[in-house]
């Protein structure tokens, strides 16, 4: 950043190239979504993928909404934006291991769901430590807002990921998915309402 850039202006900036990952992750979402209304018998609708589309596309939008508070961040550097560029990547690429090219070798998106699973709780797990890693550059003050959430939230998502990785028991997973969505709605609604 020469000395001639605002903070405002490579805020601006990064948010540009992160809309465009988190845009593209979106329309692999709703892509994904429009081919069960386009072709409803081409292929079955399970319960734990359509759950983690929903529970990742609401992510995706607060994530969006979230990184705007950097506006307030007075110095930028190389790494925040490489940081920031890289968390958008993760979520992007949960976004196509729920809705692949192609699904050939496998009898549907539960059976490609649970072969992927490993990559897939792997991502989110490291998106849950980017999370608290982005909070922190916001400044201390934004983090001692949610730290006492945090140090529930961030072993138990952790512990949570890695059992998910490790089993594909269909009952766990339902419970993973009901609890992650329901949990990223209550965040939002106590979050925005607030600091509204």
């Amino acid at each position: 950043m020469n000395g001639q850039t605002t903070s405002i202006e490579v805020f601006q900036h990064a948010r540009v190239v992160m809309g465009i990952i988190l845009g593209l992750g979106i329309t692999r979402l709703l892509s994904g979504l429009a081919r069960f209304v386009q072709h409803p018998k081409r292929q079955k609708i399970d319960a734990v993928h359509i759950g983690w589309v929903f529970t990742l596309l609401l992510m995706l939008i607060h994530f969006w909404w979230w990184e705007f508070d950097l506006i307030a961040l007075q110095h930028w550097n190389f790494e925040i934006y490489f940081f920031l560029i890289t968390y958008s990547i993760l979520l992007f690429l949960m976004c196509s291991l729920l809705f692949p090219d192609d699904l050939h070798d496998y009898t549907g998106y539960e059976a490609f769901f649970i072969s992927r699973r490993k990559w897939f709780f792997g991502l989110l797990g490291a998106t849950i430590l980017f999370d608290v890693a982005d909070t922190l550059i916001k400044g201390s003050a934004h983090y001692a807002i949610f730290a006492h959430e945090y140090r529930l939230r961030i072993p138990i998502y952790m512990v949570l990921c890695a059992i998910a990785i490790w089993t594909p028991n269909r009952r766990f997973h339902t419970l993973f998915v009901i609890g992650s969505l329901s949990y990223e709605i209550s965040w939002i609604l106590r979050l925005f309402n607030s600091l509204s």
